[in-house]
């Protein structure tokens, strides 16, 4: 059988990282072998290309070359390490994933969200997660928080109001696909927001 497809998905600050290693212990846990990556990223290609996204040097990358370099990673990443994942009955777990281009890219960017549709579809066919758990919290705690883990890439250099326009777009997504996001509140404090994920994941794994 198919393995399972989980994203998890959050602005700068969120806690993406912390909780993402809790996810993966919690499912590890009740015995499902799942393998963690992440976008852009996931395979030695895709993370040269992160590397090239991320560089706060890259001030003169036009948006469309942006979003191209994205489904660019992502098209090596779902033929060379997600598929064959899937394929083996194994879950992926991921940090990010399309929703997240439709977030910075569409709504931060302002590049047409069919445009985006186009690319999703061309890219990766009839794959779709069949989780994503948001982490959501206020633009301003985020950025505190993302401010004191050091150097800033160049996403996270943008102004207030690119990051509030990323977060009404994951807000909207999860508006408009409720039977696969769950919106968790990441304000408040961290044992708070793992008890909210596991009575999600308890809720979905049983639904």
């Amino acid at each position: 059988m198919r393995g399972r497809f989980i994203t998890l998905e959050g602005s700068e600050g969120s806690g993406k990282s912390t909780n993402l290693a809790w996810v993966h212990q919690y499912l590890e846990q009740l015995g499902h072998r799942v393998a963690l990556t992440r976008e852009p990223g996931g395979t030695p290609l895709a993370e040269r290309i992160r590397a090239l996204l991320l560089d706060a040097r890259e001030t003169a990358m036009h948006s469309d070359t942006e979003l191209l370099l994205m489904f660019a990673a992502r098209a090596q990443h779902i033929h060379e390490r997600i598929l064959p994942t899937l394929e083996r009955g194994e879950w992926v777990l991921c940090d990010r994933f399309t929703d997240a281009s439709y977030a910075y890219q569409g709504y931060g960017r302002g590049i047409p969200l069919e445009r985006i549709a186009q690319l999703e579809s061309w890219v990766q066919g009839s794959l779709r997660p069949d989780l994503t758990l948001f982490l959501d919290l206020p633009v301003e705690i985020g950025l505190q928080r993302a401010g004191e883990r050091g150097e800033a890439d160049r996403f996270e250099r943008e102004q207030l109001g690119f990051f509030e326009r990323v977060r009404q777009g994951y807000l909207a997504q999860a508006e408009r696909e409720p039977q696969r996001y769950r919106v968790i509140d990441a304000s408040l404090p961290l044992p708070d927001v793992q008890s909210q994920l596991a009575a999600v994941l308890e809720d979905w794994l049983h639904g």
